[in-house]
């Protein structure tokens, strides 16, 4: 791979996708920036680099943990299919009693 080619498969690619979450069945309307369900919070492994939809497993991403850093919440992700785990920011509209109970939880 050129290093041209690599270095465009690791930028960011906005994609505007809506949705039915996998876990819990609601529809979810993207941004362009959506990355998970805002009322479960699971997430499923579809990139290898954010929007690019190259990755082959497709597996369900369950939350498994909260970590804030200089005041920047993400949740940690992690493949049940394949293990890949993969942090995604926080957005205005999750479901915030989700978030505090995902942040009881020890990320392990």
């Amino acid at each position: 791979m050129s290093p041209t080619t690599s270095s465009m498969s690791k930028k960011f690619q906005k994609r505007v996708e809506d949705f039915t979450c996998e876990h819990c069945s609601v529809y979810v309307t993207g941004t362009g920036y959506t990355n998970h369900c805002p009322h479960c919070l699971w997430s499923k492994h579809v990139d290898v680099h954010p929007g690019d939809r190259n990755a082959s497993c497709g597996g369900m991403m369950e939350p498994v943990g909260l970590v804030v850093k200089h005041s920047q919440r993400t949740i940690a992700h992690r493949c049940t299919r394949c293990g890949f785990e993969q942090p995604n920011r926080t957005a205005s509209n999750d479901n915030r009693d989700t978030l505090v109970l995902l942040s009881a939880r020890p990320h392990i």
